[in-house]
């Protein structure tokens, strides 16, 4: 066994135990009353390994030479003589091999012994199991510190443990050198005077209180922790796995509630009444209690004033009670208490069950077969729930029979009303769309609410749950719920604070089966159909999930949250408004395709304005005569009618339009004919330049993509559709305020699917303008307007995709500023039809991309951005370039198409308007037989017809090119078709976009099929 293996060994293995540690000890209380650790300066903690976390290596070599008769002190001279470049402090900074360190350590020891050492001896006792065992006082310390939220690093010559912290062989500087403490800061994210580092060792501890850091001098680990808990204000035994100090806002008086326990569970205690809080349970705190030799858990209503029926602790311990008889895995209840004067609240007793709870739901440190196991016991555990005969275990009237779902959405809508602080578009969509896409035949079994794997306990030993805990969403109800809620954690990220997801993990690899297998899995244990509208539960669970988070998040802003996460939490509301939706647009998918007859239905796509600070697009299916549509729906059909705000930015844009815009359109005409065309004008980088300092930037991100505003200037799609009307007047604005396809539509997929390193490295670049973007999926062999058609291949190779194939129409690939190219490709052949496809990031600058020739529409080429044909061929991108992950494509290609459609029909409607001016004006200078082209009847009847038909396509965006094919260019003649208009451009982009976005017989076939079922 070498000194390396020993470094390299892992200490800290953090297990999720819900049970008592062996080494915990429990004092006497102190005289000090610890104060909440909020109240401490200090916000880390750094500890020594050897001496400190370890016995002292000092000590094991004085034990040693005992042993094998060497002269005293031989270790310890060797270890610190020699000065900087002595073999101990060579290894330790990396710059010796284990074997080359043994050799001259060796020698060097041998020569102050006058005889040989055996050196490798004494690294093996060093390196002993009994050795590198940690202290368990110091174990304890360190949970107890990481409990209340303080972060935890070994700053070591030889070890490394944490995230985020020092180790000397890898960074080639030890301590005493001030720098390798200022590195462990710099790391860690704190200041030297916030925190406090441990040391055996003087010189190490001199070194660091130079930089401002609290030293603590270890001799005596007893004593040393003692003073560390004065610096900490709290104290550093009694850990029990998951809990904390109690709250300052959630304290419960402990002398009512000892003499409550007296006289319920019977006796006296001796010792005194440990109290502490768990760190999970934002909604009911629950509490660890040792009460003499039991241990036990209290649950209890939240102080202050609470919902009706919230919170009832009184109906989680009749369920309990109800389902341990009926065999299910759950705690042993004691006893409720419904006298709020012991402690302030209605609470009940339970016994402390100890097991593992898995925190993270990839369950790291598993193999793929126990993962598969966990989550296989796991929806059998769910199974069996939802088998509990009713009656039987006296649970018929727990709860309302028959629709559930219709009733949760009521109820939540009403609690999220209740607490609401701000608005979030998705969860007006989703309060319209849910009540009307209601599932049929539910059935009716004990439903828990909140069935997810952190609130099960596990068997320490094998794949068995022992108990199921957090029963306050309990009732009866649809048992699909639960079994959809189950599976949130697929489609959450890994650092959302409330739930540990597996969004971005390749959980086939893991072991763990998908939200499809899991939902089949259920459906075989259960022995029923498969589940088909399992979208709807997940559409209903996240938007149930979004209206807890912002009742924990309203209660966080008074105080009364039980989590300490719980205010950080609160502002996930929006991710999970949004995955519902993202869910309640793939059920509408589904609906669609199928057609069912007995459910005709209209599609209104319709915006409306409630009180508020904004106005919110609203996407509802609804019939033309639900309430929904007629009360609330209203179109602002003029710029007049948009909100303060918005309005202001129209009339700036108006303004720039009328005085920069307009005025350099001949010029940059003039440049797209001429043999510079290639090359962008610079008139166009000073005008962007100009927009952007007047605010006129990156106007198109929706605020429903973008609710903080992080990005765009958090318009609504409808009030922006009013200034890209504006835009569209003129063919260079989009680019000028950063609003031109194809760079919007891949703006919002990097924002809605990009993770923060794909943001920070194309997003950031295509939201400041200084690099431009194509989108590669349109093939020449197949009808591409069906995404699933593609057939470019995607190849897994060794941390790699290898892209292979033909593309053609790719708007803006000829321009030189364009650096990233969103490839659509297949991954998966074999796979379902919608998830064989993946879109990934390709730098235009990666070999085996080769653009062969722009493309003209009737003789445009559109430069300089122009329209490619593209080879890929064998083309290396990383795999951290995908988006979302494998087979994600169909469904980012889908979201990506909404508001760009909108976009083109606005800037249609746009051209229109330019079109109908141009043509005023020219009737009314023209003449023809004698009098102006305005006194000719036909004239006269092609601009009454042409004012109609633009407001008709406000209504009807999709008909936006009508106007131009039927009146535009009447009153030009062969001028029309020139240079010297715009005109000719226009009717060319018209007619483009009606196959850029599939055929019209496409776009047509949907509507006839909608028209069919009304």
């Amino acid at each position: 066994m070498g000194l390396r293996r020993f470094i390299q060994a892992s200490y800290f293995q953090c297990a999720r135990t819900s049970g008592i540690l062996k080494h915990v000890r429990y004092k006497p209380p102190s005289l000090v009353q610890w104060r909440h650790s909020g109240s401490s300066v200090y916000k880390a903690v750094i500890f020594d390994m050897g001496g400190v976390l370890l016995p002292s290596p000092y000590r094991v070599a004085v034990e040693w030479e005992v042993r094998h008769r060497i002269p005293p002190g031989t270790i310890k001279q060797a270890l610190i003589s020699g000065g900087e470049n002595r073999p101990w402090m060579r290894y330790m900074r990396g710059e010796l091999t284990s074997a080359a360190f043994l050799q001259e350590f060796g020698q060097q020891c041998s020569e102050i012994a006058n005889f040989s050492v055996p050196v490798d001896s004494f690294l093996s006792d060093l390196t002993s199991s009994q050795m590198s065992k940690q202290l368990p006082i110091m174990t304890e310390a360190l949970e107890c510190i990481r409990a209340e939220g303080l972060k935890t690093a070994v700053l070591s010559n030889n070890f490394y443990l944490h995230s985020g912290v020092i180790e000397s062989c890898r960074e080639g500087i030890c301590k005493p050198d001030p720098r390798i403490y200022t590195l462990c800061l710099e790391r860690l994210g704190v200041q030297p005077k916030e925190s406090i580092f441990l040391d055996d060792i003087g010189q190490n501890l001199k070194a660091a209180a130079q930089l401002g850091i609290k030293t603590v001098k270890v001799d005596d680990p007893e004593a040393a922790l003692k003073e560390l808990e004065t610096y900490l204000g709290f104290p550093l035994w009694g850990f029990v796995p998951q809990t904390r100090l109690v709250r300052p806002t959630m304290e419960i008086p402990k002398d009512p509630l000892q003499k409550y326990l007296e006289e319920v569970l019977g006796g006296r205690t001796t010792g005194p009444l440990i109290l502490r809080q768990f760190s999970h349970g934002q909604s009911n705190p629950t509490y660890y209690i040792k009460f003499g030799d039991r241990h036990l858990v209290l649950r209890k209503k939240p102080p202050g004033n609470l919902l009706p029926t919230a919170h009832a602790v009184e109906r989680e311990y009749r369920v309990l009670k109800a389902l341990a008889e009926a065999g299910v895995p759950v705690p042993k209840v004691l006893a409720l208490c419904e006298d709020s004067s012991i402690i302030g609240t209605p609470f009940y007793l339970m016994e402390y069950c100890t097991g593992h709870i898995y925190k993270d739901h990839s369950l790291p440190g598993l193999d793929p077969g126990q993962r598969r196991a966990i989550y296989t016991v796991m929806n059998k555990v769910l199974c069996k729930i939802h088998r509990v005969d009713l009656k039987a275990a006296g649970l018929e009237d727990y709860g309302k029979h028959g629709n559930y779902v219709q009733r949760q959405v009521q109820t939540w809508t009403k609690q999220y009303r209740a607490t609401e602080t701000h608005a979030i578009p998705a969860m007006e969509r989703l309060i319209e769309w849910l009540p009307l896409h209601l599932p049929g035949n539910q059935k009716t079994t004990v439903v828990h609410g909140d069935f997810r794997l952190d609130n099960l306990i596990f068997h320490p030993e094998g794949p068995e749950v022992l108990a199921v805990l957090d029963w306050e969403l309990s009732t009866l109800g649809d048992p699909i719920s639960d079994v959809a809620y189950n599976c949130m954690a697929h489609y959450v990220p890994s650092h959302f604070d409330m739930l540990k997801g597996l969004k971005g993990c390749d959980v086939t690899q893991l072991g763990i089966p998908t939200a499809e297998e899991y939902f089949q899995m259920y459906c075989e244990h259960m022995g029923i159909p498969p589940i088909e509208n399992w979208n709807f539960y997940m559409a209903f669970s996240f938007f149930r999930v979004a209206a807890i988070l912002q009742g924990v998040y309203k209660r966080s802003l008074t105080g009364q949250a039980s989590s300490a996460t719980a205010e950080s939490g609160g502002k996930q509301v929006e991710l999970m408004a949004n995955l519902a939706w993202d869910f309640a647009t793939k059920e509408g998918f589904r609906v669609f395709k199928e057609c069912p007859a007995a459910k005709p239905f209209a599609r209104p796509y319709s915006t409306w304005t409630r009180n508020g600070a904004f106005s919110r697009r609203n996407y509802v299916t609804v019939a033309p005569s639900s309430p929904a549509h007629t009360s609330k729906a209203h179109l602002i059909l003029s710029p007049d009618g948009l909100p303060g705000r918005a309005q202001d930015l129209y009339g700036k844009l108006r303004r720039f339009m009328e005085i920069h815009v307009y005025p350099a359109e001949q010029v940059l005409r003039d440049h797209q004919v001429s043999q510079s065309r290639w090359t962008p004008h610079p008139l166009i980088e000073e005008l962007k330049d100009k927009a952007k300092a007047e605010g006129l930037w990156n106007l198109f991100l929706p605020v429903e993509n973008d609710p903080e505003v992080k990005y765009g200037a958090g318009l609504t799609n409808q009030e922006f559709s009013h200034l890209c009307e504006l835009m569209g007047t003129s063919l260079f604005a989009p680019e000028i305020f950063n609003c031109s396809a194809p760079d919007t539509g891949n703006m919002e997929v990097l924002v809605r699917y990009g993770t923060e390193e794909q943001k920070e490295r194309w997003l950031q670049p295509l939201l400041d303008g200084k690099i431009r973007s194509c989108f590669a999926m349109t093939e020449p062999q197949v009808a591409s307007s069906d995404a699933t058609n593609i057939e470019a291949s995607v190849v897994e190779e060794k941390g790699f995709y290898i892209l292979n194939g033909h593309k053609w129409w790719i708007s803006g690939a000829l321009d030189p500023r364009c650096q990233l190219c969103v490839f659509m490709g297949k991954t998966d052949p074999e796979a379902q039809r919608h998830k064989q496809q993946s879109m990934l990031l390709v730098p235009m600058d990666t070999p085996g991309i080769t653009v062969t020739r722009p493309l003209s529409v009737f003789g445009e080429e559109d430069p300089p951005a122009g329209h490619g044909e593209i080879l890929f061929e064998n083309v290396r991108v990383p795999k951290e370039n995908i988006l979302l992950g494998p087979g994600r494509g169909f469904e980012i290609a889908q979201g990506r198409l909404g508001p760009g459609r909108i976009h083109h029909c606005m800037r249609l409607i746009g051209y229109s308007e330019r079109a109908l001016a141009l043509m005023k004006k020219r009737v009314t200078s023209r003449v023809a037989f004698g009098k102006p082209l305005a006194e000719q009847g036909t004239i006269l009847e092609d601009i009454a017809k042409s004012r109609a038909e633009i407001e008709q396509v406000r209504l009807l965006v999709l008909k936006a090119a009508l106007l131009m094919d039927t009146a535009g260019n009447k009153a030009f003649g062969a001028a029309g078709l020139s240079n010297d208009y715009p005109l000719a451009q226009f009717f060319a982009w018209a007619r483009a976009l009606r196959l850029a976005d599939g055929p019209d017989e496409v776009h047509r076939t949907a509507v006839a099929k909608l028209e069919l079922k009304r």
